[in-house]
């Protein structure tokens, strides 16, 4: 879990103040650095964890402003007896900055964390310390002005940086930082048997192509109602005919419903629908890998092209309760389902009787949110 640390000043009128530390401790974020100004008011909550530059404030962690070697000897050894973490803060505005946050990680391997701010340069600089310091046992925090940069910074180099500190606006900055820092996230897949399998002369059908690479065993869960999701694969493979399309699922016709990520008051992922014919460049669906594993993708482009199709119907069950579920999908060699044993494939060699990864769905949706009402979808 990618860590928060919000920050409060002075700058930060006290109203307000107290509107965003209640917004943080609804939202879970127990990670709060002060200054003077409110310190008494968030020490006296049990369950922070307080940063500080200043050691009377009792901080849980310590961050020293730009120290030098001495300091951080000195800092440490106190640190170290008092029971209490120590961490530098640096700039981070060119090369020597950068060569000298690395050489003080390494030199010191009982400093806790780094925090970095850059001011110009900021994908290039983190890169280099993120992998410089990927070997060493301290946490690289990057202090930024915006989710955009920590939605950045996080998932750079893949690994990103370990956590952000950041300076909330308002409550719904506070709600996104949650968001785009949340741990994994799983759906429960089940299976489902198919009954029969129908060939539909003619349809519309979509291929999403996503901004990223997906990995073998991945798909996106579609389905012709909102009962329930089949796992379509993405097209990892190679074959003799047609080269892979790794960013790429094709995914079902366009009246299908196709999983897509939504979130909760705590920031939490939570699921609803969209039609497939709704996707758009820049808007983003979920990715599932066969354990349920999920994340968020963008959708880079959409193609709907009309092809010859299979209408699959299967049931599953739950609580003794059976559950019908059908796709369309497109009628080739290439578009591939997930069967129990997790092996993808082809949709031309399904029959009868052959069980595939599936995800029960809510029922009801309307405009993609689930609701309890009377709906009769077949």
């Amino acid at each position: 879990m990618k860590k928060i640390i919000l920050k409060y000043d002075k700058s930060i009128k006290e109203e307000e103040f107290n509107e965003l530390f209640q917004a943080a401790l609804n939202y879970g974020i127990f990670n709060i650095f002060v200054d003077e100004t409110y310190k008494d008011k968030i020490s006296a909550v049990e369950r922070i964890d307080v940063y500080s530059e200043n050691v009377d404030d009792n901080p849980n962690f310590l961050v020293l402003n730009e120290p030098n070697a001495d300091v951080l000897k000195n800092a440490i050894e106190k640190a170290n007896k008092e029971n209490y973490f120590i961490g530098g803060s640096f700039q981070l505005s060119n090369k020597e900055d950068e060569k000298k946050i690395i050489k003080i990680a390494k030199t010191f391997p009982d400093l806790s964390f780094i925090i970095a701010k850059a001011t110009d340069w900021k994908i290039i600089p983190f890169e280099n310390l993120i992998a410089e310091l990927s070997t060493e046992d301290v946490l690289l925090y990057a202090d930024v002005d915006s989710v955009d940069d920590a939605k950045l910074l996080l998932k750079t180099l893949e690994r990103g940086v370990d956590g952000v500190i950041f300076k909330p606006k308002d409550a719904n900055e506070i709600l996104d930082m949650k968001t785009i820092t949340g741990g994994t996230n799983k759906l429960e897949l089940t299976t489902g048997e198919i009954i029969n399998i129908k060939e539909v002369p003619k349809a519309d059908r979509v291929c999403v192509d996503t901004s990223s690479l997906l990995q073998p065993g991945e798909g996106m869960l579609v389905g012709s109602t909102a009962k329930g999701f089949v796992l379509v694969h993405a097209e990892v493979f190679d074959s003799e005919f047609v080269n892979s399309r790794p960013f790429r699922v094709n995914a079902g016709d366009v009246s299908a419903y196709i999983l897509v990520p939504s979130y909760d008051e705590e920031g939490n992922i939570k699921t609803r629908t969209n039609y497939l014919s709704e996707l758009k460049a820049g808007e983003d669906v979920i990715v599932s890998d066969v354990n349920g594993n999920i994340r968020i993708v963008t959708v880079g482009r959409v193609k709907i092209e009309t092809r010859p199709m299979l209408l699959i119907n299967l049931k599953c069950k739950r609580d003794e309760v059976e559950i019908p579920i059908n796709i369309i999908l497109q009628n080739a060699e290439t578009i591939r389902v997930v069967k129990e044993d997790l092996t993808a494939t082809s949709v031309v060699d399904l029959k009868k009787g052959d069980k595939i990864l599936v995800n029960i769905g809510p029922g009801a949706t309307h405009f993609g949110t689930t609701i309890k009402e009377t709906i009769i979808e077949k």
